[in-house]
């Protein structure tokens, strides 16, 4: 999964540089998603999956053993009526395009410890509206070192030809420079967390306190 020199030699090669084998890893804000979040609610390969649930494991057992929390605050986002939440479970784009339902979605995430997936594909869409040059570069390095690099305790599960791609464009980022390694963590989510959320309880009882509020108005 990419050694630490070529991770060295990718930030150190652009602009301003990383750090090398010195480079810290960024820290989100430690508070706890906004309450009002919730206010009205209580190709991927056989052994790219096994990796992903040993990080998930290895993630666990530090949440456990340090009690911290890297949390930033949720999207903000409106009340999704019934039929919205129904939609969510028709496709997992539509899930993705609606912000209540990212919000969602990224709870379940924290509950199987892989949150660090949606903070990643949003912290990628975010760099791809970015035009400024000094900009595209910070923003390139802190996705870099919070969730590329092998050295963060937030690094998302990407093989070998994606991070080699990422070490080459990372001598001059672009907002593109993660494209491919969104896509994957895109795909991750859709083939392994996604089916799991729609027979979740957060899901349902979601769905279903929503729906009953719906009747009873």
């Amino acid at each position: 999964m990419g050694g630490g020199r070529s991770e060295t030699s990718a930030l150190s090669g652009g602009g301003g540089g990383g750090g090398g084998r010195g480079m810290t890893t960024t820290t989100q804000n430690s508070q706890r998603p906004n309450a009002c979040c919730f206010c009205w609610c209580c190709c991927c390969s056989c052994s790219w999956n096994e990796e992903e649930r040993r990080r998930r494991s290895r993630r666990k057992r530090i949440s456990q053993d340090t009690k911290m929390e890297t949390i930033p605050n949720c999207e903000a986002c409106t009340k999704p009526s019934v039929e919205e939440m129904r939609l969510w479970s028709q496709s997992f784009d539509k899930l993705m395009k609606n912000p209540a339902g990212r919000n969602v979605f990224r709870e379940f995430l924290r509950t199987e410890y892989s949150e660090e997936n949606m903070l990643f594909w949003l912290a990628c869409e975010d760099l791809k509206q970015e035009i400024n040059k000094n900009s595209v570069e910070e923003k390139a390095r802190v996705i870099y070192e919070d969730y590329i690099s092998i050295l963060s305790p937030k690094e998302v599960s990407l093989d070998a030809r994606v991070r080699e791609v990422i070490n080459r464009k990372m001598q001059d980022p672009s907002p593109h420079t993660f494209e491919d390694a969104q896509l994957q963590i895109y795909t991750l989510m859709h083939r392994d967390s996604y089916p799991r959320f729609l027979s979740s309880n957060i899901y349902k009882s979601l769905l279903h306190g929503s729906s009953r509020t719906s009747s009873e108005s």
